[in-house]
């Protein structure tokens, strides 16, 4: 059962479902707008081009002709998508998921409206002065964030009156397709905030990893662990919203859907119709699936019985610290004398400030705590230098 499969976005979690994939013994071709993206150093084929651009987007489906069509990133002409499903190429978890997904405005319609799942009060704005009047019909403190970005970019939250203009011009700059509307959220003063990855199978019931705990800092996360500590009640809750809404838009494959939990109620944040950053924690072996290999074996409709925890895990990222180019590592010595514990440099070309390039991860079978496996894989991360 060989497969071509197009990964559009060739970045971290684009490679190692490259990697999973390789192992299943499918065909990998990796596309991305630079050469030599990470996941393009473990496939069979590379392609460099602009995702946003229509025409290229199609010449390359046209070319290789895939089986299936993997998005990893957000900036892609996703409308694009619709065509090739009618062509019979499967494009995962589906079109209608990829479009809805890939623009908060749609998801959020479709959470809050259609299926009326609890979120946080928000409001759309396309100028500056629609923003003034947004955080005012909110609140201040409220967060701003692109239609259209991922790991944080252009995202901001306004604490005054003083940080709205310079919340719009980041909002207008520093997402993934430039200029656009942009989506103002009231602030929930949370507990706590979990992934919930959610597989859902072409033959098969809906799966539910366990929970996943996550800290960010400017939008983008900075260590995840897992299992969370979530009531029984919050979760149950939570793994209801991630089946009404994966269900409405359709498809197979993992989802990371992100809720913001306070002490009573459970809110419904963002939806990621592929293996989540935080996820990269599960590379630490705490279940019997890694999410990548998850995801490839739900895309090849592979069954998956069950998803079991095997041990706890924390992640903490590595950061670069500077710009330039042909990245130098340094301290995977002083790191490897630590027990229980791993790490994955991404290969990333170049570097810039608070780049992603690598992971560190912690894990333990015992009845280490939480707390501790974070401080591993943080003390980890720390010793690790990649600029």
């Amino acid at each position: 059962m060989k497969k071509k499969i197009l990964l559009l976005g060739s970045g971290e979690l684009g490679k190692e479902f490259a990697i999973a994939a390789q192992r299943l013994g499918q065909h990998i071709v990796a596309v991305d707008s630079y050469d030599n993206a990470p996941a393009m150093q473990v496939s069979h084929e590379r392609e460099i081009i602009d995702m946003l651009d229509g025409t290229a987007l199609d010449r390359i489906v046209e070319k290789h002709n895939p089986d299936i069509i993997v998005p990893e990133i957000e900036a892609i002409r996703t409308e694009r998508f619709y065509d090739y499903e009618k062509k019979g190429i499967h494009v995962v978890p589906s079109a209608k998921a990829a479009n809805f997904t890939m623009n908060r405005k749609s998801i959020r319609d479709l959470a809050a409206g259609t299926l009326g799942l609890k979120t946080a009060k928000f409001s759309y704005a396309s100028s500056l002065e629609e923003l003034k009047q947004a955080t005012k019909t909110l609140g201040i403190p409220c967060v701003v964030k692109p239609l259209m970005s991922s790991s944080g970019k252009g995202q901001s939250i306004i604490w005054t009156e003083g940080e709205i203009e310079s919340a719009w011009v980041a909002s207008q700059t520093k997402g993934r397709t430039g200029a656009s509307e942009i989506i103002v959220e009231e602030f929930i003063r949370f507990e706590s905030e979990i992934t919930l990855l959610t597989v859902t199978q072409k033959s098969g019931k809906t799966l539910f990893c366990p929970p996943i705990g996550h800290r960010q800092e400017r939008g983008d996360y900075q260590e995840s662990w897992q299992p969370a500590e979530v009531s029984d009640r919050q979760l149950k809750i939570a793994q209801e919203m991630s089946a009404k809404v994966t269900k409405e838009l359709g498809g197979s494959g993992i989802w990371g859907v992100e809720f913001f939990l306070t002490k009573d109620d459970v809110y419904f944040s963002e939806l990621s119709p592929r293996p989540h950053d935080t996820g990269m924690v599960t590379l630490a072996g705490t279940q019997n699936f890694n999410e990548f290999e998850l995801h490839l074996r739900a895309v090849l409709g592979l069954p998956i019985p069950e998803i079991i925890l095997v041990r706890r895990g924390a992640s903490a990222v590595v950061l670069s610290e500077s710009d330039g180019k042909i990245p130098i590592v340094s301290g995977l010595d002083i790191v490897s004398e630590m027990p229980e514990s791993d790490l994955r440099i991404f290969g990333k070309p170049t570097t810039r400030k608070y780049r992603r390039m690598g992971v560190a991860l912690s894990y333990s079978s015992k009845e280490e705590s939480l707390s501790s496996l974070r401080k591993r894989a943080t003390l980890i991360a720390s010793k690790i230098k990649v600029d």
